[in-house]
């Protein structure tokens, strides 16, 4: 049964009255209550066992294979290779619901919801648009850069060998507009440089490479062209153009970069980036421009030791 079907059948065995006050007529503050109340009842059934139970089966919980003594001192690097201009975030494990689904095309069943009104941390990129946006909301006339390395869940199911949870380490970047694709280009350089030390540092030469796409932007394909790419080259790591690419159209504001290592006969996404308007969307402002992009460093970790 999929979730869309064992949703229907919960709601059609209660009455319409009961979908109605859950959905619209409960005031928020009454529904977390009402919510707390059914978990707290629920919680006092739990027996022991049943614990342990769950931290066996439930993909939720279940620790990552990853060993922490190996994945410590690469983050810490990631850490040391970022620019002094970016300000390091602790972001909490908690988001204000509806952090993802009301800044891009995502389905909040692929979130973990709380009954407080919250739920837990699956991108930290849109995290950190909010704290960009919110100190531009100070500082409006200087760009921000913020980032952050936090251990995310995500509902969605994951090949087998991926836990449900897992960190990432990101960056945002936001400033304003000064046209012609200008701001843009240089956010998409600036990410995109560190993005090549970072895999320069870790990774055997050959091995890594970062592509980038524009999705049907003429102008800010000349800035590619002209700006990002002449800007690029001659780094540690290749940067090539991806014009195959359609994943993170919708989701991207006009332009995507890939984190890719190639082994023979694989290869391995680390990361993934790209222009977004999120900043614009939480400010109303359309001149806001922002860039965001991460890597797993999980991953990162397990292509090292390859």
């Amino acid at each position: 049964m999929d979730g869309r079907t064992a949703e229907q059948r919960v709601w059609s065995s209660l009455p319409p009255e009961a979908r109605r006050a859950l959905e619209t007529e409960l005031a928020p503050t009454d529904l977390q209550t009402l919510l707390m109340a059914v978990a707290r009842s629920r919680a006092q059934a739990v027996s022991p066992a049943r614990v342990l139970r769950r931290w066996q089966e439930d993909r939720f919980v279940r620790p990552s294979t990853c060993d922490p003594r190996r994945l410590a001192p690469v983050e810490a690097r990631l850490w040391e290779l970022l620019p002094p201009s970016v300000a390091g975030v602790e972001l909490s494990p908690l988001a204000p619901l509806g952090t993802c689904s009301a800044l891009g095309p995502v389905d909040q069943h692929r979130m973990v919801s709380t009954v407080r009104g919250t739920e837990v941390l699956s991108d930290p990129t849109n995290a950190l648009a909010i704290e960009a946006a919110d100190r531009r909301l100070r500082q409006r006339d200087s760009r921000v850069d913020v980032a952050a390395c936090a251990r995310v869940v995500r509902a969605q199911r994951f090949a087998p060998g991926w836990s449900a949870h897992f960190p990432l380490f990101a960056m945002v970047s936001s400033a304003r507009d000064t046209g012609s694709g200008r701001t843009e280009a240089q956010l998409l350089a600036d990410h995109i440089e560190y993005w090549q030390r970072v895999l320069a540092e870790w990774l055997p030469a050959g091995v890594p490479r970062i592509t980038v796409t524009v999705f049907d932007q003429p102008v800010l394909a000349e800035r590619l062209h002209d700006t990002v790419l002449p800007a690029l080259a001659g780094g540690p790591v290749t940067v090539v153009e991806d014009p195959e690419r359609t994943h993170g159209i919708g989701y991207y504001a006009g332009a995507a970069i890939g984190l890719r290592a190639d082994f023979p006969g694989e290869t391995v996404d680390l990361g993934d980036g790209g222009l977004i308007d999120w900043t614009a969307k939480l400010l109303g402002d359309r001149k806001e421009r922002a860039m965001a992009s991460c890597i797993s460093t999980e991953r990162l970790t397990a292509a090292i030791t390859r």
